[in-house]
C-alpha cells in the first residue's frame, strides 16, 4: 500500500455512531456521522487507516514468508515435486494474478492481492507452482492444481474480484467500527 493513500471522507446524515472504511481501487473511503467535529473526524479518518494497514498486512506476508509458504504447500499438495527459486510480490502486474518463469523457478504475485483471504492467496501460489511442472492449463495441470481443496472456491473468489469493478460493487471489504463512534 501506497505511505500516503488518497482518502475519501463522507459523512451521512443517517449515521448516528458508526464509522466504517473500505478500500475502493487506489483510494479509502471513510463514512462518519455528519455530526462528526473535524477534530472527530480526523481521529476517526487516522484510526481506520491503522485498522485498514493492520489488516492488509496480517493478510499479506512478507516475500521471505511467502517463500515458506510456497514451499509448504508444494510439500503438502505437490509431494515436493517443485521448489520455487523465489517468490514475490510485485506492483506491475494489472491483468494477472500471478506469473511465473519456469527456466528460473521463479514466482510473482500481484499486489492486488493483497488483503484477500489467506486460502486465495494460497490457492495463487499452488497455480504458479503447478506451471513451474506443466506450462499450460491441460487436464495434467488441473489434476495437480485441484489437489489443492479450496481451488474452486478461490477461482470463483477471483472472479467476482474482477467483475465486481463493472457492477460497481461499493463497500467491498469495508470495515466498521461500532464503538459508540
Amino acid at each position: 500500500m501506497p505511505p500516503d493513500p488518497r482518502v475519501e471522507v463522507r459523512r451521512s446524515s443517517r449515521r448516528r455512531r458508526t464509522v466504517s472504511a473500505y478500500r475502493d481501487g487506489d483510494k479509502t473511503v471513510i463514512l462518519v456521522p455528519a455530526n462528526f467535529s473535524r477534530a472527530e473526524e480526523q481521529h476517526w479518518v487516522d484510526r481506520m487507516l491503522g485498522r485498514l494497514r493492520a489488516r492488509e498486512e496480517r493478510r499479506r506476508p512478507s516475500d521471505d514468508a511467502l517463500q515458506a509458504r510456497a514451499v509448504e504447500l508444494a510439500d503438502r499438495y505437490l509431494d515436493g515435486q517443485v521448489r520455487p527459486a523465489s517468490v514475490r510480490w510485485v506492483d506491475n502486474q494489472n491483468t494477472r494474478w500471478g506469473s511465473c518463469t519456469p527456466e528460473d523457478g521463479s514466482i510473482r504475485l500481484s499486489r492486488r492481492l493483497s488483503g484477500m483471504p489467506s486460502w486465495v492467496v494460497d490457492y495463487v501460489l499452488i497455480h504458479e507452482l503447478v506451471h513451474l511442472i506443466v506450462p499450460g492449463h491441460g487436464h495434467e495441470f488441473w489434476e495437480l492444481a485441484n489437489r489443492y481443496p479450496k481451488t474452486e472456491r478461490a477461482r470463483g473468489y477471483l472472479e467476482g474480484v474482477s467483475a465486481a469493478p463493472r457492477l460497481n460493487a461499493e463497500g467491498h471489504g469495508e470495515l466498521t467500527d461500532g464503538e459508540g463512534h
